[in-house]
């Protein structure tokens, strides 16, 4: 016998916590349609994100470095499959919905821009303001095209609330549990996953490391091993999730000590100076080439653009570009093409 969407929901409501947030009680999508047979709402949001174009080009976006010289450093791509990983985990150990924290975790970075870290802060600087967070909802919301049925992907108001929420430095909390939890997991994931590659690119050795560092844990998986333990610590059963002072204190000496020695590096400065003058060229181009924009006057509903729809417009495109994309168009744009010589 198949198990349809119906047999579904009635294993959540038997199986999952009573504070996991149930397929068959969500808050609705932003327009209404017709349920699937066999997939529950999550599991469908799920797979919209992860058959979108958006999380296609995950895997040409830089985390922290840009363009290794290395098959084994993260991509956005493998840093979203990391956290959905480390989300499902708890999220099974809890009793949460691990369909609604899949979908966060897969779609929380699609709208992240080129160059990883670098990216966002350059374009944020230049085109303000700009954070992925929202340009991650604009995507699901506005941006991304399902073949036949207009823009957005329409997904459920749980999914896009984890993906708006998922910051540790917003003040707004998630309206789920799964919420939080992907919260949580993005800052394991992404703290411990740049350690790993800083070391592995040969910024920092094991003896550079704080002693604070090393009691977390020895090793990459020791380290994550440590923080999961302490979100499930922090987790209670009638309550939920209560503000996880250790785990917050832990991520923010981790961080403090990345910005340090890493993300401040002059390494990384230096190609930031690069994204800042490449971004500066796109920007002013295409402020004067507003018909290279693809789907213009289809996404905005406008002919005649005033100038916050123009940055918008050049921020939803630049953001959507990989590494690679990115730098080709640079070089078709501003530097001169090679003639052939007969």
């Amino acid at each position: 016998m198949f198990v349809n969407r119906i047999v579904q929901e009635e294993r959540e409501k038997k199986y999952l916590s009573k504070l996991a947030a149930l397929s068959s009680n969500t808050m609705g999508r932003q327009f209404s349609e017709p349920e699937c047979e066999f997939r529950n709402a999550f599991q469908r949001d799920r797979d919209r994100i992860l058959h979108s174009k958006a999380f296609r080009r995950l895997k040409h976006k830089t985390q922290v470095f840009i363009s290794p010289e290395g098959d084994h450093f993260r991509t956005r791509l493998t840093h979203v499959l990391e956290v959905s990983q480390i989300s499902r985990t708890c999220a099974r150990i809890l009793s949460l919905n691990e369909d609604l924290v899949e979908a966060i975790s897969l779609g929380h970075d699609l709208g992240h821009t080129p160059f990883g870290h670098i990216g966002e802060d350059v374009l944020n600087k230049l085109l303000p303001p700009f954070s992925h967070e929202e340009q991650s909802l604009r995507v699901v919301d506005i941006l991304e095209k399902r073949d036949g049925k207009g823009f957005g992907l329409n997904l459920t108001r749980e999914t896009r609330d984890g993906i708006l929420r998922h910051s540790i430095n917003d003040e707004i909390r998630p309206i789920t549990q799964e919420g939080l939890l992907v919260r949580y997991c993005d800052k394991i994931s992404y703290i411990c996953h740049d350690l790993d590659d800083a070391v592995r690119a040969g910024l920092l050795k094991y003896d550079d490391l704080p002693l604070f560092v090393k009691e977390i844990g020895k090793t990459h998986s020791e380290r994550i091993d440590t923080l999961i333990r302490l979100i499930i610590d922090g987790f209670d059963p009638k309550e939920g999730f209560l503000e996880n002072v250790k785990f917050i204190e832990i991520i923010k000496h981790l961080r403090d000590f990345m910005m340090q020695k890493i993300y401040s590096a002059e390494v990384l400065r230096r190609e930031e100076e690069k994204v800042t003058r490449m971004f500066n060229f796109i920007i002013e181009y295409l402020k004067s080439n507003l018909n290279l924009i693809p789907n213009l006057p289809e996404v905005y509903g406008k002919s005649v653009f005033d100038s916050e729809t123009v940055n918008t417009a050049i921020k939803d495109y630049i953001s959507g570009m990989t590494d690679s994309y990115i730098v080709l168009y640079f070089e078709r744009n501003f530097l001169p093409t090679s003639w052939p010589l007969k």
